[in-house]
């Protein structure tokens, strides 16, 4: 089954291909859209977040946790304490 390339911006892809990379129109042309996602740096993107990365970002950063007398209306802030 062929992609659908219909959605694409044809004239946004032409403009960064002929202006921004200098290629020529059978240069372009001739690109797989692999190629072009390369040369337009997709490759440079964030790759999607695992399991393994998270727990390093936890242990990196983790969560403060707030003793119960730091709460609001708990005794430590004198506003909301009975008598």
């Amino acid at each position: 089954m062929a992609p659908d390339l219909k959605g694409l911006d044809w004239p946004g892809l032409m403009r960064v291909g002929f202006h921004d990379l200098r290629l020529s129109p059978a240069a372009f042309w001739a690109l797989t859209p692999l190629e072009l996602s390369i040369l337009l740096g997709a490759e440079a993107k964030a790759k999607p977040l695992t399991r393994a990365r998270l727990d390093e970002l936890a242990a990196a950063f983790p969560d403060i946790i707030k003793e119960r007398n730091d709460e609001p209306g708990r005794g430590s802030a004198g506003t909301n304490q009975r008598a």
